[in-house]
């Protein structure tokens, strides 16, 4: 990492000052809005605006639009971003300055959890259904079958598992099965719904798919079925997911495609509107994991608000002193 005097002298500037070195601390934690920042430091929304053009211009931090929402993060890669981090790296853990800003971080957080989980918990007994109102999940069940394929799966890991459907989708393709969720009311339904079907070799657990309560390396195939968009941090979910998997094994996800339907952040939770092929790409690999197979469903009337839906596929990369190596090949699909 070596830098020209003036670019040097530039990132310094862009840094060296109390509130963007307070932003960079709380945007190096994970992806934040304007509105969550102006929340947390307790300035207006145009000094926080400024402070991020500069931050942005300067290359120390990325912006995305999603629909109407702003969001911010450290950059992850980069020169610039590294110097970013070894600055914050020298800040006394015990500052209070930013003590204070990590305990504002942390409510803000939790204040997100808790209304996702609330929305859960209202809507459990009706999960199923009101999932219909925005896809189609015959089709969805069905390329997810296909995507899947007959691979051998001797255990299934499904992460924010609900009313527990993927685990009755799968259940002739499995030798075990475990299912987390966050919402005690999802999981008393999961139980229900599979002791109805009459699986035994399938379970759920109380979990938080963010820091699972589960050894590493133990799964063969780990399904994300319409659970990230409701994450903060979506790609959180992904490291776990791959830290479950074993060398080789197999992620399968269903989610939304990039959309602008605001009204699905108030209505129904959802803090991300969709995900692109190159962003859930780029995520995937940085936890050694590669898409294999990316599938849109289109929704069958695009003009009238539906949705597409996308699924992927991607597998664990094997060491390279394995003696196994399962080649990987991007396909992107319509149906």
């Amino acid at each position: 990492m070596k830098f020209g005097v003036d670019v040097l002298v530039e990132l310094l500037k862009a840094a060296g000052e109390p509130t963007r070195l307070r932003l960079l601390a709380l945007l190096a934690a994970g992806d934040l809005t304007v509105t969550d920042l102006t929340d947390i430091l307790g300035q207006s929304q145009p000094r926080i605006s400024r402070h991020l053009k500069l931050l942005t211009e300067a290359g120390l931090v990325d912006r995305y639009q999603e629909g109407a929402w702003a969001y911010f993060r450290l950059k992850q890669d980069g020169d610039a971003a590294s110097l970013a981090r070894q600055l914050l790296a020298t800040t006394l853990d015990s500052d209070p300055v930013l003590l204070r800003d990590g305990e504002r971080l942390a409510a803000v957080k939790r204040t997100r959890a808790e209304r996702a989980q609330d929305y859960f918990s209202r809507n459990a007994s009706g999960w199923d259904e009101l999932r219909r109102l925005h896809v189609n999940d015959d089709a969805v069940e069905t390329a997810l079958v296909q995507l899947i394929g007959s691979e051998p799966v001797d255990a299934l890991l499904d992460l924010g598992t609900g009313t527990g459907r993927i685990l009755q989708l799968l259940a002739n393709g499995y030798r075990r099965a475990v299912g987390i969720d966050a919402s005690r009311d999802m999981l008393a339904v999961a139980r229900a719904n599979l002791d109805k079907a009459g699986i035994l070799k399938a379970a759920v657990r109380h979990g938080d798919i963010l820091n699972l309560p589960l050894d590493g390396n133990e799964y063969d195939l780990v399904t994300i079925h319409q659970v990230l968009h409701f994450l903060p941090q979506p790609e959180l979910a992904l490291a776990e997911a791959s830290r479950m998997l074993k060398p080789g094994g197999r992620l399968a996800i269903v989610d939304l495609a990039p959309h602008d339907h605001e009204y699905l952040r108030d209505e129904h939770a959802h803090v991300r509107l969709g995900f692109s092929h190159q962003t859930m790409a780029e995520w995937l690999a940085k936890y050694d994991l590669d898409v294999e197979r990316a599938v849109d469903l289109k929704p069958e009337q695009p003009k009238g608000g539906g949705l597409t839906v996308t699924l992927w596929l991607a597998r664990r990369r094997v060491p390279a002193h394995s003696e196994t190596s399962i080649g990987s090949t991007l396909q992107t699909g319509s149906i």
